[in-house]
């Protein structure tokens, strides 16, 4: 007979998560090396479902990214992140000399597709404010690679 088991809640406190009470046989309970425990019982004592674990999870990173800190460095991530992609879009299509303006058109519309998105909002959530610092790093890393062919 196969039992149903997931994972709840791993040593990490990334905020509130409601407490249980743990009445489940010690196989249900387990320690890994680094000496995080992990929990597999919901509050009415039954095995935790898949579905539960999923919805607790926009509420474990919406608390996660409430650190200024954490939301400047992913900020960052996501800068460079377009850098890096506009610099290998930009190598690639440039070598081969195939599609140039195919890709040229494509990535325009993109940035213009994210600054329409970005603007249209009233408010702006920080998955959207990655977006459009993804869209910044992209443009620069375009800026500078046609600066770099021009000298």
């Amino acid at each position: 007979m196969a039992h149903s088991m997931s994972l709840i809640s791993t040593g990490l406190r990334f905020g509130t998560i409601p407490k249980t009470k743990i009445s489940a046989p010690p196989r249900f309970i387990s320690r890994s090396a680094s000496g995080f425990r992990i929990r597999a019982v919901q509050e009415n004592g039954g095995p935790r479902r898949l579905v539960d674990i999923i919805r607790i999870v926009p509420e474990l990173s919406r608390n996660y990214f409430r650190s200024p800190s954490r939301r400047t460095l992913f900020g960052g991530i996501s800068l460079l992140g377009g850098f890096y992609v506009a610099q290998t879009i930009s190598l690639s299509f440039g070598a081969l000399a195939v599609n140039d303006v195919i890709a040229a058109v494509v990535c325009v519309l993109l940035t213009e597709y994210v600054t329409k998105f970005y603007y249209s909002r009233p408010k702006v959530t920080f998955p959207i404010a990655l977006l459009n610092n993804f869209k910044m790093g992209f443009t620069y890393g375009l800026f500078i690679d046609a600066f770099k062919l021009a000298s």
